[in-house]
């Protein structure tokens, strides 16, 4: 019987462990916090619970323009809703102890051994966890990664902040600045402009999320502009200190913001440092992250590795998958190399963004030839109901075959709606086929077929 060990519990880990267990290997997973690991402890699901918070909340204070008011909302005034963070921060916490015992007993019952304990590699068949060493035919690195931090803006756990720290505030910040405008930076600060917090979101680069769609990108700072959000960019933070009563975050042209709370989301290193890796022949990058092939394999035999720490595509989908291919590879079982072209993502904003295969950049910058339609939310029949009047749907297509090759949604759930055009692109569907699919009407996912049915019109004028 093979022997696999996993270092690291979360979907890297524990989706690798499912899979080798249900092949017949005899699977241990080394876990130092729990099962699900930080994705599910501290990171992904504990914030996306508090921003399924933030959206009822704002819902709450779009509900006037649709006829409902409450709580002295007459005469158009948006009326109030209490937010009680406490409460939201303990249910956030329980939700994520709650489906950290789900993924445990879920792998418990398919005979998965778990050790509580730090994992490392004493050499790439030996494992050392806790006081055990554990001999093995496989291993699986995927131990995730850490918040970076910036030198002159070290966190404190009370006034400068990264998102682990966030659910054991007791109040909700009065003024956050929110330091870094990527994927994360632009979720929390939307979430707690629309919880009640003043939010300055300061932006190095000239736009938010500068390695999003760009339409996307300005849909959001658009909407988060007209919420009342300072949004500062070319705006390079050069430090971030603790006052008496808050926090001034200065930048590097010498200006200053001043708030009660900073919230730092500089991007992430991987956890690679002092587990044994290179000794044992693993090749890190400058970065320190693993280097793995399309199968996860890293450059020492017998050791695959998963997740964050190869620094691939930090999403919780892309880490179970190589976790997934490692397992069927070493197992020799029929496997596809990753394919990150295929990769479908979201960013849990309000409105949400989600995007599959190409991009709008690529094909600007003519690396990928491609007809492009896009349609804006507003003239849905089913968003003008619900009073939805931001976002889109952008469709790609090659321009001779039809063929699918990509998209962008700017709606809420877009995360729900993607999954059509990532169908398309995962099955290479035409806009033809897409287009003859039923959609149900009315509904958002509606103006998707009606995209489809843009692209195959020969003679339309296909325009961004």
């Amino acid at each position: 019987m093979t022997r696999i060990v996993i270092i690291g519990g979360g979907p890297g880990g524990y989706e690798a462990a499912l899979v080798a267990a249900q092949l017949g290997a005899q699977v241990t997973m080394v876990e130092e916090d729990g099962p699900g690991g930080a994705c599910v402890l501290t990171d992904c699901v504990p914030s996306k619970t508090m921003i399924a918070t933030s959206v009822r909340k704002q819902a709450l204070l779009d509900a006037p323009s649709l006829g409902v008011h409450y709580s002295g909302g007459a005469d158009g005034d948006a009326g109030s809703a209490e937010v009680d963070m406490p409460l939201v921060n303990k249910r956030v916490k329980e939700l994520a102890q709650a489906q950290s015992a789900d993924i445990g007993a879920r792998v418990a019952a398919e005979g998965v051994e778990i050790i509580k304990a730090r994992g490392r590699l004493v050499d790439p068949q030996v494992v050392r966890a806790g006081d055990r060493t554990i001999r093995a035919d496989v291993v699986i690195v995927a131990t995730g990664a850490t918040p970076r931090i910036l030198p002159g803006a070290e966190p404190d756990g009370e006034r400068i902040l990264t998102w682990r720290h966030l659910y054991d505030l007791d109040e909700l910040p009065e003024h956050l600045i929110v330091v870094g405008s990527g994927v994360t930076g632009a979720e929390f600060a939307g979430a707690y402009r629309s919880l009640g917090s003043e939010v300055t979101l300061v932006s190095s680069r000239d736009r938010m999320m500068p390695n999003e769609d760009a339409d996307a990108a300005e849909v959001l700072e658009e909407v988060y502009r007209r919420r009342g959000m300072n949004v500062m960019g070319r705006s390079r933070a050069s430090s971030v200190k603790r006052t008496a009563d808050g926090v001034v975050v200065t930048l590097e042209d010498g200006r200053t913001a001043e708030g009660s709370h900073a919230l730092m989301t500089v991007g992430m290193v991987p956890n690679t440092s002092g587990l044994g890796l290179q000794e044992a022949g693993v090749t890190l990058d400058r970065g320190g992250f693993v280097q793995v092939d399309k199968v996860s394999r890293t450059s020492a035999p017998g050791v695959y590795a998963a997740g964050d720490c190869t620094g691939v595509l930090m999403l919780a989908s892309v880490a179970a998958m190589q976790g997934r291919i490692a397992v069927w590879h070493a197992l020799g079982e029929a496997v596809q190399p990753l394919r990150l072209a295929t990769v479908a993502s979201n960013i849990f904003t309000d409105p949400e963004i989600a995007s599959v295969g190409v991009s709008q950049k690529q094909i600007e910058a003519g690396e990928i030839e491609a007809n492009v339609v896009k349609l804006p939310l507003s003239t849905n029949a089913r968003a003008k109901m619900q009073g939805f009047n931001d976002g889109f749907i952008k469709l790609f297509c090659r321009p001779h075959t039809g063929i699918v090759l990509g998209g962008v949604v700017v709606a809420p759930r877009a995360s729900e709606l993607i999954l059509a055009v990532s169908v398309a692109v995962q099955q290479r569907l035409t806009v033809d086929q897409l287009a003859h699919t039923f959609a149900v009407y009315p509904s958002l996912s509606g103006s998707i077929t009606e995209a489809a049915r843009r692209l195959m019109q020969p003679t339309a004028a296909i325009g961004i």
